[in-house]
């Protein structure tokens, strides 16, 4: 019994065919059954996220199993022969790859942790009904071992990787903890959007939106739970909140050294964050220059952002080797003999607690 990985992923087919082939959450289940009746496969695992689509299986014969399991996703999904290029692999390689994807090695923002749980829910729901067995066990198990050991060890998270990630660290900086801080958007597009779900998710709160368009401030400011207000009223808030972003896409600056210095003297010595993700730019330069005040554009951020992403491109290759380092120490051929007990388990997987998966 070998195992094997069949998938596409955002590096090798464009959204528009990982979305073909994507499959429906509550599909999945009858899918793993349909796919552990192709013969040779005895096992199955469906991991299916906006970036990648791959099933991960176990059969005697992993060639022919892959060939079929091709057949099947052409049969099922509106594509065709050829139109995919579907990348393969088995043993070792297979494993070696699914230890990258739950460590955020193969993921569109490198070291994202968010595919870690995508990778243990894809598992639970076919441990749960019973398409997995002996070979996929130990793999999936291995897999959670080596994404916590590749995060403990190396620094593959360190640094902010995009704009809205750069802004929240900035944040952090100047107010400490987010708890209860409170927020201001000016324009209500998806930068925005994105930026303020970052800092709601650090703790932030009670979240103002403020929009030319008043019907798409409310819709927003529904989404995030937070409070619309017309265009006209925003500058009475500024001695309210800690956080303005804003991305207005206006011709010019909405926001004038003048509005904020109206507010200093109420604000009584707290610090101002502006996050001016617009272009043109929405805040003048000059409201960098108020005590307290503190004025990031589109650039800086990115700036902060691309030096985030050369940081953790550097530890690459130091994630590798420790995966390299695992699969040494246990060897692939080990998989196909899982041990039965609760101790060895435990032994196998390096002292692990051998908890369930659904454990974080």
């Amino acid at each position: 019994m070998s195992i094997f990985c069949l998938g596409v992923n955002h590096k090798t087919a464009p959204v528009e065919i990982r979305e073909r082939l994507a499959f429906a959450e509550k599909a999945i289940p009858s899918h793993l059954n349909e796919i552990r009746e192709i013969d040779p496969i005895e096992e199955a695992v469906v991991l299916s996220t906006c970036n990648r689509v791959e099933i991960y299986g176990s059969a005697a014969d992993p060639k022919t199993a892959v060939d079929l399991l091709v057949d099947y996703l052409v049969d099922h999904f509106e594509v065709q022969h050829g139109e995919v290029e579907f990348y393969q692999h088995e043993a070792e390689q297979a494993a070696h790859h699914l230890f990258e994807v739950a460590s955020g090695l193969d993921s569109m923002v490198l070291g994202e942790t968010e595919i870690f749980g995508q990778v243990k829910k894809a598992y639970a729901t076919a441990q749960q009904y019973g398409a997995t067995s002996r070979c996929l066990n130990k793999l999936f198990q291995q897999s959670f071992t080596v994404g916590k050991l590749v995060r403990s060890k190396t620094r593959i998270q360190q640094g902010s990787t995009s704009v809205g990630a750069a802004a929240v660290d900035l944040a952090e900086k100047i107010f400490g903890k987010l708890d209860g801080c409170r927020v201001m958007i000016l324009g209500a597009g998806e930068m925005s959007r994105v930026t303020a779900q970052s800092l709601q998710s650090r703790g932030a709160k009670s979240i103002i939106v403020s929009n030319r368009s008043f019907d798409k401030a409310e819709e927003l400011a529904a989404e995030l739970r937070g409070k619309a207000i017309h265009f006209d009223d925003w500058m009475n808030y500024l001695d309210k909140v800690d956080i303005v972003i804003s991305s207005t896409g206006a011709p010019h600056a909405v926001v004038h050294r003048a509005h904020v210095e109206r507010f200093v003297e109420e604000r009584r010595g707290s610090s101002l964050f502006l996050i001016d993700i617009a272009v043109p730019r929405d805040v003048e330069d000059e409201v960098n220059e108020i005590e307290g005040v503190y004025l990031y554009n589109i650039d800086q951020l990115q700036r902060i952002a691309d030096d985030g992403v050369e940081r953790r491109e550097k530890q690459i290759e130091i994630c590798r080797s420790v995966i390299s380092e695992f699969l040494e120490e246990k060897g692939i051929e080990a998989l196909a003999e899982v041990p039965n007990t609760r101790r060895q388990q435990r032994d196998f997987l390096g002292g692990s607690t051998g908890r369930s998966v659904t454990d974080s």
